[in-house]
């Protein structure tokens, strides 16, 4: 099943986030957190918009776009969303597939997009013990994977997942099987290594998802529950990917659902605050 979304589409989906958004957000400071040759990958961080004390604990953001489009701006809806809740919101930029590139190095990004934060969580003002990842659809696959013990070193991912729309089940995907370019899809599929040690998860899914389907996060929570995990569900019915409405085209026309939207943005709240991230 193809996982590559449309732009536009995806644009429209930012959009409906952004509209949750009561308040303007101050701008991120912009900072490189690694170089790859000539191209510098930026975390945006904004901070915490309440006067509590550090450390707080931190989310890093990665975008949705099927591994080949996007950018760190198109989750700036909910890192403004996060920061008004008192943590660190990150959005992440990764590289993108290319000729040269695969979502191997887009999840080495990732990994080191941790490692970075954590080094300097001290001057972010951030709890080295408390980073989460919030992903989108691809996004929730690199979330995932370095959750799970598949950054490359060894390096340590999120110490709590929120996924949104994931992309958990990738070994026998076509498309993604393409363009990993002759390597193991399975070494990086999130369900294939459910069964690992990993943080506390949960998950916003349309039941009638066609790009990432429900069964796939059921699979997975099974399988992390079964090795002692924490994993839960929210689910929509009736809806597509990314919540849509439009569940006929579900590539390249959302019509994002802005009450299961809200909801879904609650439940993932509620989550963070059952586990310390968010004051209650």
């Amino acid at each position: 099943m193809k996982l590559i979304m449309i732009v536009m589409g995806l644009c429209l989906a930012v959009s409906a986030a952004q509209a949750q958004t009561s308040t303007p957000a101050p701008a991120p400071v912009i900072e490189t957190y690694k170089t790859v040759g000539d191209q510098a990958l930026k975390a945006h961080v904004f901070s915490a918009a309440d006067k509590a004390p550090a450390p707080r604990a931190a989310v890093l953001l990665f975008h949705g776009g099927g591994w080949t489009e996007g950018e760190a701006e198109w989750t700036y809806g909910r890192a403004t969303m996060l920061a008004a809740m008192g943590l660190v919101a990150i959005p992440i930029q990764y590289r993108l597939t290319r000729k040269d590139v695969s979502p191997l190095d887009a999840l080495a990004d990732a990994c080191d997009a941790f490692a970075w934060t954590r080094a300097n969580a001290k001057r972010l003002g951030v709890d080295p013990k408390r980073v989460a990842a919030y992903g989108v659809s691809a996004g929730g696959q690199l979330s995932a994977a370095a959750g799970l013990g598949a950054c490359p070193g060894k390096r340590r991912g999120p110490d709590l997942m929120l996924l949104w729309s994931p992309a958990l089940d990738v070994a026998e995907d076509g498309w993604f099987r393409k363009i990993m370019a002759g390597k193991d899809p399975a070494k990086v599929s999130p369900l294939a290594l459910a069964d690992q040690q990993g943080p506390p998860t949960a998950i916003v899914q349309g039941e009638a998802d066609t790009l990432t389907p429900l069964k796939s996060a059921e699979a997975f929570c099974a399988k992390r529950r079964a090795a002692g995990g924490v994993c839960e569900i929210n689910r929509y019915p009736g809806l597509g990917h990314l919540l849509t409405r439009n569940t006929s085209n579900q590539e390249s026309n959302f019509d994002i659902d802005p009450q299961a939207s809200r909801d879904g943005f609650a439940k993932l709240q509620a989550f963070l605050t059952a586990r310390g991230y968010v004051r209650p």
